[in-house]
């Protein structure tokens, strides 16, 4: 099996063999991937109820504490011979109700109350990139302004723009669960059993990294947690999914089947970027930084996105939501950009609840289904940023002095423009390596735009 990009290495295979639907076996788990978009949507879509379970992932949920995260429990029940029927119904029932708070609290109308969160996040994005152009700060960036997002929406709290802790510990806690998230990363996770080796066992390094990898989780779900609830007993709590939610519950108003864990694990959830429905930190930093690279290949296209915002956006104001109608070409760039270079390139592994046949192909029962997303387009809601960017920065390639010996032996300078390498790390969230740019304020009015834009009210 590949341990790197084996997005790619699955699409090569299903060439080779002429086919869409994918059969694996690793030590006798079975994994079928979907190579294209129309058998993921014969699948996952129609025929839903199939196909909507989770695997129990000893590695992630069990050794490492992300047992919290309502991404990884299952639709329907789990297809797991050691799991016994008593916990398969606990993990379906926790799971819905899970998905039913975080309908409650995102729901197109409930979702507008947020708005003003990822619109501060953003001015303060384009802060620090009128403060620090750097390029190779681009990603750290992308990151704070997904941080300062995720926790204001989930939490109410209010980050430090620089050596923030809640940033800090949201980093230490998700680096593991990418790396443990990619299938066959760890044999724990075909072979269950291996769970109750112990650490000091030889070959069970596992059990050491997954030990230390528990703290981090933890510290990730109790931190932000606490604090939030200390500023809902103090009274200055700002509106956030658990300020709303815990209110709810202690004035007798929300559902009772919603409790206070339950937010708990819901808001643990979002911060550590595991929601299938909502943007997640990772994903939002590769698909912006994705987008910063294919501008800068296609210029013509930054000119023509900038033209548009000139003519829709009204003078002195940045672009907000109520444009997104009014700025096509902006959204059409941002899909681009995910259908070009898909942040997820695997997406999260369903389980097979029952033995099914797709064009003469038997899938069996209990099978990890892993939808190859490299090749299923995917969209993710980042157009505020990228809009905002390209309203506010000019972004082209970077030049250097070279030193460079002519015919006649004698050395001078010339200038090289510097072509960005392409180049992305393999996890399950992929992320561009750093790259040399320039990015710029289009005007000293765009400059004085940014700034001014950070003292005003936006909701």
């Amino acid at each position: 099996m590949p341990t790197e990009f084996e997005w790619k290495k699955y699409h090569e295979w299903c060439k080779e063999y002429n086919t869409d639907v994918l059969y694996l076996n690793i030590a006798g788990t079975e994994i079928i991937v979907l190579d294209t978009s129309q058998v993921a949507t014969d699948l996952l879509e129609t025929r839903s109820s199939l196909y909507s379970g989770r695997t129990r992932l000893p590695m992630i949920n069990e050794l490492m504490g992300w047992d919290f995260n309502f991404g990884f429990m299952p639709y329907g029940a789990f297809y797991d011979s050691s799991c016994g029927t008593e916990f398969r119904a606990h993990a379906y029932f926790t799971g819905r109700k899970h998905r039913r708070l975080l309908h409650h609290s995102f729901h197109p109308l409930a979702a507008r109350q947020y708005r003003p969160h990822i619109t501060k996040a953003t001015r303060n994005l384009l802060k620090r990139f009128l403060d620090d152009p750097n390029p190779l700060k681009i990603i750290p960036h992308l990151r704070h302004m997904a941080g300062e997002t995720i926790l204001s929406i989930a939490y109410g709290i209010e980050i430090q723009q620089k050596n923030d802790p809640y940033l800090e510990i949201s980093e230490a806690g998700v680096l593991p669960l990418v790396v443990a998230g990619v299938p066959g990363a760890f044999l724990v996770d075909s072979i269950p059993l291996l769970k109750y080796v112990p650490a000091w066992f030889p070959g069970a390094s596992f059990q050491r990294k997954a030990r230390e990898w528990r703290k981090l989780a933890r510290n990730m779900i109790e931190m932000p947690y606490a604090e939030a609830k200390k500023d809902i007993e103090s009274g200055k709590a700002n509106v956030s999914l658990v300020s709303t939610n815990l209110q709810k519950i202690q004035g007798g108003t929300e559902d009772d089947a919603f409790t206070e864990e339950i937010v708990k694990n819901v808001a643990g959830t979002l911060f550590a970027a595991g929601s299938d429905t909502l943007t997640s930190e990772y994903k939002t930093v590769s698909a912006v930084t994705s987008c910063i690279l294919g501008l800068l290949e296609h210029p013509e296209v930054l000119k023509k996105a900038q033209a548009q915002i000139d003519a829709v956006v009204k003078p002195g104001h940045l672009p907000g939501f109520e444009d997104e109608p009014s700025l096509p070409y902006i959204t059409a760039i941002a899909k681009e950009t995910l259908r070009w270079r898909d942040v997820v390139p695997i997406a999260v592994p369903h389980l097979l609840s029952a033995e099914d046949e797709y064009k003469g192909y038997r899938l069996p029962a209990g099978a990890l289904i892993v939808p190859n997303a490299w090749q299923v387009s995917l969209h993710t809601a980042v157009w505020l940023a990228i809009a905002s960017l390209v309203a506010t920065f000019d972004i082209r390639k970077a030049k250097e002095k070279v030193k460079v010996v002519g015919k006649d032996g004698t050395e001078r300078e010339e200038e090289k423009t510097v072509e960005p390498t392409h180049e992305y790390i393999s996890a399950l969230v992929i992320t561009p390596k750093p790259f040399k740019c320039v990015i710029k304020p289009r005007s000293k009015e765009k400059a004085d735009l940014i700034r001014a834009s950070l003292i005003q009210d936006y909701d």
